[in-house]
């Protein structure tokens, strides 16, 4: 969902390459299987695989863009490992009410500046907005199972959606007044099908709601961008 997302700002900044999309599937990809799997018995199976596929991505970077682009790489994936990793004393997903932001600045990043020669202040603010707007359901499910304070514990599911509502607002505005009009478009009807998502979000509702659900949001303005393109 991450890459469609990517691939999606890619394609308004005229800016898609396969080496591209190939690297940002295999760094989400990573760090998805290294987050699941780090207090698993599996864990030490995944960080060799994790350090091949690092290995390889500096190889695709190397071979196919330049030296800045592998240094955004590697600050983005350290990035990643302040987020959720068992060695270090204190992680981002330990700091109340943090985590929701650092997903969107992390996924933000992706986009308005690994693929891009310059960082884009618009791209940012889209991607930021949105991603953590779509993180807050995932708390939403988790309220009772968390062990650290977020937004639904702290203010109550309802007002948690209106803090949702409002993100994907400023995403939405931004975006109109940014990206190409089909692109804004797309992005506007993803962000009404978000609105519906976060709506029915309740903690009481299936895992599946939410980690195909809610997630597949994200992917939803490339999607939604192929359908007018060519059908």
């Amino acid at each position: 969902m991450g890459t469609l997302f990517a691939v999606f700002f890619m394609e308004e900044q005229n800016t898609f390459r396969f080496p591209s999309v190939l690297l940002i599937f295999i760094t989400y990809f990573s760090g998805y299987l290294y987050t699941k799997y780090q207090y698993t018995r599996h864990f030490f199976k995944i960080l060799t695989l994790n350090a091949i596929a690092g290995i390889f991505c500096a190889f695709l970077i190397i071979h196919n863009h330049n030296e800045i682009r592998l240094l955004k790489w590697f600050i983005i994936v350290v990035l990643g490992l302040l987020y959720n990793s068992f060695f270090l004393d204190i992680y981002i997903r330990k700091i109340p009410l943090l985590k929701v932001f650092y997903v969107g600045l992390v996924w933000a990043l992706v986009n308005c500046w690994l693929t891009l020669p310059e960082f884009s202040i618009p791209i940012f603010l889209i991607s930021f907005f949105f991603i953590t707007a779509l993180v807050l359901p995932f708390d939403i499910r988790d309220m009772k199972s968390d062990t650290v304070k977020t937004f639904p514990m702290f203010i109550g599911v309802q007002n948690t959606k209106y803090v949702a509502y409002s993100l994907i607002f400023m995403s939405s505005l931004i975006s109109i007044f940014y990206l190409k009009p089909i692109y804004a478009f797309s992005f506007f009807l993803a962000s009404i099908m978000s609105y519906i998502f976060i709506y029915f979000a309740e903690n009481k509702r299936d895992d599946a709601y939410f980690s195909f659900g809610v997630e597949t949001c994200s992917a939803l303005p490339f999607l939604f961008l192929l359908i007018m393109e060519y059908f």
